[in-house]
């Protein structure tokens, strides 16, 4: 039980505490009546652990170790999400001290509400409510993905945020890891469950197709994600990204001048090939219309200002990513280039443009 402990970073103590509550109970005795433990048990313990340090009570913890229908895999798959979450939520707080840094440097009065919340739990909250005031659905990228589900009836929107793009004609079933997300969805939304992409819960079959929008570089491992998806339905649409053109990058104007750090936030994204070889998929390109609904990334291709607004970006990912020193030289870069109008002679001849195709891909297997 010792080096047991020793390798697991706690006490014996704690490793009894564990035993005698029936949480971690050691499968063996040695001959001088030691406790014992298996690889199994090691396994469990791991778990326990990684649970624990997350901030679960030793009941819930009990309740998700418990669980038959989990497997190892599935629960390192979990696991990962948590942190993935707990990182992004730790980077947020962040640039969110980094901007009361900026704003106090500048003689800026940042006011008890704004302290409290860049500290305090409702944090993450509040990054999260800017997605229902930017991420809006698009009408036209709803028509080209609810074209693509054809006559199903029976729908699984896999990843489904707060609800935008899930048609309202047809019987949805959502799923959603994040709380914060799940909170947001509107009244009267499709039902929601909390899972994750990578382990469905749900039988072979059961839907007549699956869906997943702007979602997939979110999972802890899209193409296990992307399988789940052909597992439990007979067809399968996916807006996602192309990483496969060379110098990609250089499609959008701020990936190509101003935040070249894009790519390293994607450098582990499964190109388009194995996605859709993955579930034996078509893509077709989605345009980006200049006048974009939906303020993900590349919505504001023709509108650069918006780049500037702190509630545009804090409803994209990617700033949260690459950090806030890279989003403040980005910011700063970019409104020096409009201010001079080096931003306009460089990009002069998008204003002709009704839609540009930005990399977004929809997927149809």
């Amino acid at each position: 039980m010792g080096r047991v402990a020793e390798l697991a970073g706690v006490s014996v103590r704690m490793l009894h505490h564990y035993d005698g509550i029936g949480l971690v109970r050691p499968s063996a005795r040695t001959a001088a009546g030691y406790r014992a433990y298996s690889a199994a048990d090691v396994e469990r313990l791991r778990e326990v652990l990684a649970y624990r340090r997350l901030g679960f009570g030793l009941r819930e913890i009990a309740d998700l170790v418990d669980d038959r229908s989990i497997d190892a895999v599935a629960h390192l798959r979990r696991l990962r999400g948590l942190l993935l979450e707990q990182r992004d939520r730790t980077d947020a707080m962040v640039a969110a001290i980094d901007r009361e840094l900026t704003a106090r440097a500048e003689g800026m009065t940042v006011t008890p509400e704004e302290q409290l919340g860049m500290l305090g739990a409702r944090l993450y909250d509040a990054i999260g409510g800017a997605y229902p005031a930017t991420r809006r659905t698009d009408p036209r990228i709803a028509a080209q993905v609810w074209d693509a589900l054809g006559d199903a009836r029976r729908v699984l929107n896999v990843g489904a945020g707060t609800g935008s793009y899930e048609p309202a004609d047809r019987e949805v079933i959502a799923v959603e890891p994040s709380e914060v997300m799940r909170r947001q969805r509107p009244a009267g939304s499709a039902p929601c469950v909390a899972a994750a992409a990578e382990s469905l819960p749900f039988e072979d079959g059961s839907f007549d197709v699956a869906m997943a929008v702007s979602t997939v570089h979110h999972w802890a491992d899209p193409l296990a994600g992307l399988r789940e998806m052909r597992r439990v339905a007979r067809k399968v649409v996916v807006l996602t990204f192309d990483t496969d053109e060379p110098g990609w990058p250089d499609r959008f104007w701020l990936t190509r001048d101003y935040l070249p750090e894009f790519a390293a936030v994607l450098a582990e994204f499964p190109s388009l090939a194995a996605m859709t070889d993955a579930i034996g998929a078509r893509a077709e390109p989605v345009p980006v219309p200049w006048d974009c609904a939906d303020g993900l990334f590349e919505a504001y291709w023709r509108r650069p200002g918006a780049y500037l607004e702190d509630r545009v970006r804090r409803a994209m990912s990617v700033w949260t990513r690459v950090g806030p020193q890279a989003e403040q030289r980005a910011v700063r870069s970019l409104r020096a280039d409009l201010d001079s109008g080096r931003w306009a002679e460089r990009n002069g001849d998008l204003d002709g443009l009704d839609a540009a195709d930005l990399g977004l891909r929809l997927l149809v297997a």
